[in-house]
């Protein structure tokens, strides 16, 4: 490759880098299209904004061989309950094989939080004998509004069978009560005056406004299929989570800034395209958490900074063994294709034994050891990549910018 070639080259790839790194920490604007911050697009975990963690644990299933689908029941019924009250942010996971992991941040009431997703939401409509008229899953739709004098109340839309149902129930029972029954407590015993045949009822009782939206809520989203019990419950404040989270960044930025100085004071040349490549490297890295909406906690950090660590380690020995080829007297491509040659296998068994860890740590561990793990996984992956590949790609490019004294390439090596 010609020296003005490669020289062109060279600067379009700092130009792209720059671009893509303005547009990652401010985002874009092109038209009706928007590029949010990449800071925006990284969900936070608990530990850096706050809110409430709870594990939840079923009750009375020892032994039960469809408990792995009923955990999942579980889970999608919280998350309706979760996106109905506008918690979308919110994560839930299996921990283990027998409980469940609830995460909701920017709330700070963890009470509030356990009464939203701890009713089991049995719902029935029985009558005095005692027979079930209709249940919660001959519910097609719940909604909160106000009724007559302004009264707070539940309209409930039946499906066609629960229409039905309800419809043969009151015209058994006019002029009898049929009791409303929520988690085996009466809400309300209203006297049937009249046989309802359009499918919809209603629930009325001492409830205010934000009572009825809770109850509609929980009446859309069903009943759960096994009673949880919380066996954890933490409130993380979000000062904690803010100072965690600058100090985190700060630190990081720190180690960056003395990882890129000491690249270029004992490297040169190779160092300052190493330092380019890092930033390449952490600009993928954060595009991949952002992209599979990864949830960044403080051990996610710490899984980061650690593969900046691992991305640099591999250059080093790049390095050093490019710089033994040099004192033997060969040219300087000779150098790098044999340098790195001979560094690959290093580089690649000590990066494959702690991918195979972090995979294990991952599969095995919950919560902030999963956060970890992810982080740091896909830090091996890309910095393999930067390290092997891209590092001596720019290398190739200055090279062919015929700058051949080799002091410019490392330390102590003569001209």
């Amino acid at each position: 490759m010609g020296r003005k070639k490669s020289l062109i080259w060279l600067l379009v790839y700092i130009a792209i880098l720059g671009f893509l790194s303005y547009v990652a920490v401010f985002g874009l604007d092109v038209g009706r299209y928007t590029v949010i911050p990449i800071r925006d697009a990284i969900k936070q975990g608990l530990d850096l904004r706050g809110g409430v963690y709870i594990v939840y644990e079923p009750q009375g299933v020892e032994n039960d061989p469809e408990l792995e689908s009923k955990l999942s029941g579980v889970m999608e019924i919280l998350r309706k309950r979760l996106d109905d009250r506008g918690l979308t942010e919110a994560t839930i996971a299996t921990q283990g094989r027998e409980k469940i992991r609830v995460e909701i941040p920017d709330i700070d009431d963890h009470e509030e939080a356990l009464e939203l997703l701890g009713k089991t939401a049995k719902l029935e409509f029985i009558d005095e004998e005692g027979n079930v008229i209709i249940d919660g899953k001959d519910v097609a739709n719940a909604e909160a509004n106000y009724g007559e004098g302004m009264k707070p109340m539940v309209f409930l839309e039946l499906n066609d069978e629960g229409a039905e149902k309800f419809y043969k129930g009151t015209q058994e029972n006019i002029d009898k009560i049929i009791k409303i029954v929520l988690d085996d407590v009466v809400i309300s015993a209203p006297v049937v005056n009249e046989a309802i045949p359009n499918g919809q009822a209603s629930i009325s009782g001492s409830m205010t406004i934000d009572d009825a939206a809770e109850l509609a809520s929980l009446i859309k989203s069903g009943a759960l299929p096994i009673p949880i019990e919380p066996v954890e419950v933490r409130t993380v404040g979000a000062t904690l989570g803010s100072n965690a989270l600058t100090t985190g960044i700060q630190a990081g930025f720190i180690g960056l800034i003395a990882v890129f100085v000491f690249m270029i004071a004992f490297y040169r040349l190779p160092g300052l395209m190493a330092d380019i490549a890092l930033i390449t490297y952490l600009l993928i890295v954060l595009i991949i958490l952002a992209g599979i909406g990864a949830t960044l906690t403080l051990p996610g950090i710490a899984g980061i900074i650690l593969s900046v660590g691992m991305a640099v380690d591999a250059n080093v020995i790049i390095f050093e063994r490019f710089k033994e080829e040099l004192e033997t007297g060969k040219t300087l491509r000779s150098s790098l294709d044999s340098g790195f040659s001979k560094a690959f296998r290093a580089i690649l068994d000590s990066n494959i034994t702690t991918l195979i860890a972090t995979i294990v740590l991952y599969i095995v561990g919950t919560g902030p050891v999963q956060g970890f793990a992810l982080t740091l996984g896909i830090g091996i992956v890309v910095s393999l990549f930067t390290a092997i590949t891209l590092t001596k790609f720019l290398l190739r490019l200055v090279m062919g910018l015929n700058l051949k004294n080799k002091k410019l390439y490392s330390r102590g090596v003569k001209g």
